[in-house]
């Protein structure tokens, strides 16, 4: 993983980043997904770059909303601004945001190559979120959303979603 958070030093932006979820994975801020890739404090205005987690992703909408919401609510005006350059990455989901993924469910990306592994060769390496062996299969490519492959564990019978790596 590579580290592509951003640094915001202001506490109480930071604090309002973080409250804002994904709509997709509500235990993931924002933060977690390393979508914010810019900020600019003027005084009460903020500028934000964000950047989707796929080009069509139908939830940016919503987050830019909520962006907008949970910055209204402490007084301060937002420009949001949509970027699609440099790509968004599962590289960019945080170790936070990796470990939340896990707890709630959703086994967390793996690197690249191993990602192939598991998807295309059918090698048991996604590990299952409730008993954490490897012994499981993939049931299909997509699972609850197009980022994500539904698999299903062959010792404790749990079915769960694995994020697909994205590069």
């Amino acid at each position: 993983m590579v580290d592509q958070q951003i640094e915001i030093k202001d506490a109480k932006i930071k604090s309002i980043l973080t409250s804002v979820c994904d709509p997709e994975i509500p235990v993931l801020s924002i933060m977690d997904m390393g979508i914010v890739r810019f900020i600019e404090i003027n005084g009460t205005d903020i500028n934000l770059k964000i950047t989707p987690t796929y080009s069509g992703c139908p939830a940016m909408d919503s987050i830019a909303d909520d962006i907008r919401a949970a910055f209204k609510k402490e007084g301060y005006t937002t420009n949001i601004e949509l970027i699609l350059a440099p790509a968004w990455s599962t590289d960019w989901i945080t170790l936070n945001g990796r470990a939340r993924l896990e707890e709630y469910g959703i086994a967390p990306p793996m690197n690249e190559e191993a990602d192939k592994m598991a998807l295309i060769d059918g090698v048991k390496l996604v590990k299952c979120t409730r008993c954490k062996s490897t012994n499981t299969k993939m049931v299909s490519q997509f699972g609850s959303t197009a980022c994500k492959a539904l698999f299903q564990c062959e010792d404790c019978l749990e079915p769960f979603d694995y994020f697909k790596c994205l590069k």
